[in-house]
């Protein structure tokens, strides 16, 4: 394969088997070669047969770097590793693609930058709708005015997590393990989508909020948050409004609502259904991420970038916000009812799921907009340098 890009997949497990999958089909496509794939646990076999032959599988980052040279490499791991492996395919001469959450501080997104700036490589997230071609179809019609003047973007999601899901790794569910920040929760986590994608729709993503607002809740014996809700202010541009919550009767397909004087849009981001003014809007089939980095590799000049990590800096000062964040407040039991049993058991918070969309349509907090067991006394507010409680 003289000419392709070595590509390498560090994380072996979990949400990380999509990405060899993936790495494969660039194989047999001849647009990549799979060189290699890293994990200090023992892959399961049906991992291993993902990895064509001549590849290898490694214990050991550094090992990984020195034995495969990687030209791309995904980390896939826990997202407290990210930071440290990323750096180091970075110093290796990778460009790198990070799952998401991509980093969990500003410390960890200034690390990554300078890296990357310091070795002329570059840094994808895993944000998948970013690569929607819905995003600039809407960007358009907003710059075009068909909304009037943008006055908030909102996003809403409510789904069921079983017992099994906090089962499945260490992490799950934790805010610190080991005395790393985990920052394990709604809205830095499964959520973590709608929250990157309202802000990149805003047009806020690259800026530091003047002011965030969250507000976290739990119903298990966890660390981390369940429901939540947040607020982000900027100098410039909308505010930002998201409500989550993983306690819900039924899935509710999560989206970003953008409010302006004239219309309103609204993105369905996992099905990349879009409608503006109530209207329908057909786009193109989404862009795949890890395809799109081979390409801007093969030619920068015209391929940018869909997700780079200058576009996570305000998300990361939610997660931020969130690791700083006094506990999740218990809901009340008279709240809850408990359905299924063993693994599949699940709380759900009566109302939740309509709650979230009110939280999204007026940009307000649950605090705000009478949610009996949320109140204001429970909120968290400050800017990403000063954060400080109300």
């Amino acid at each position: 394969m003289a000419g392709t890009a070595r590509l390498a997949v560090i994380g072996m497990a979990g949400y990380a088997f999509t990405y060899l999958r993936r790495a494969r089909e660039l194989h047999d496509e001849g647009r990549a070669e799979f060189v290699g794939g890293c994990d200090i646990r023992e892959p399961s076999a049906e991992a291993g047969a993902l990895l064509p032959p001549g590849a290898g599988v490694y214990r050991d980052v550094e090992a990984l770097l020195r034995g495969a040279r990687p030209d791309v490499v995904v980390v896939a791991t826990p997202p407290h590793a990210h930071v440290p492996l990323a750096g180091a395919a970075l110093r290796a001469g990778a460009d790198v693609l990070v799952e998401t959450p991509p980093v969990l501080d500003l410390a960890g997104h200034t690390e990554l930058t300078r890296l990357a700036a310091e070795t002329g490589r570059v840094c994808q997230t895993g944000f998948q709708s970013f690569g929607s071609a819905a995003i600039p179809v809407l960007a358009q019609a907003i710059e075009r005015g068909e909304l009037g003047v943008v006055t908030g973007v909102g996003a809403a999601g409510a789904w069921i997590r079983t017992d099994a899901y906090y089962a499945r790794n260490p992490w799950a569910g934790r805010r610190w393990l080991d005395g790393q920040a985990v920052v394990d929760g709604a809205l830095t986590n499964p959520f973590s989508h709608a929250v990157a994608t309202a802000l990149l729709v805003a047009g806020v993503a690259e800026s530091e909020p003047a002011d965030i607002a969250v507000e976290l809740f739990g119903t298990r014996d966890l660390e981390a948050d369940d429901t939540a809700c947040v607020r982000l202010c900027f100098e410039t541009g909308p505010e930002v409004v998201v409500a989550a919550s993983l306690c819900a009767e039924q899935d509710h397909e999560p989206y970003v609502v953008v409010h302006g004087t004239e219309g309103r849009a609204k993105f369905w981001y996992k099905t990349h259904r879009l409608e503006i003014n109530d209207e329908r809007i057909p786009v193109a089939p989404p862009a795949d991420l890890l395809r799109n980095l081979l390409a801007h590799r093969a030619d920068p000049d015209t391929v940018p970038l869909l997700a780079p990590l200058s576009r996570t800096r305000a998300f990361t000062c939610l997660a931020q916000a969130v690791r700083d964040a006094p506990e999740p407040v218990p809901i009340p039991e008279g709240w809850i009812r408990t359905v299924g049993v063993g693994p599949g058991r699940h709380p759900v918070v009566r109302g939740i799921g309509e709650e979230v969309a009110v939280a999204a349509e007026r940009l307000a907090l649950f605090s705000e907009i009478g949610v009996p067991w949320a109140g204001p006394h429970r909120r968290r507010r400050g800017s990403p340098s000063q954060p400080a409680v109300t």
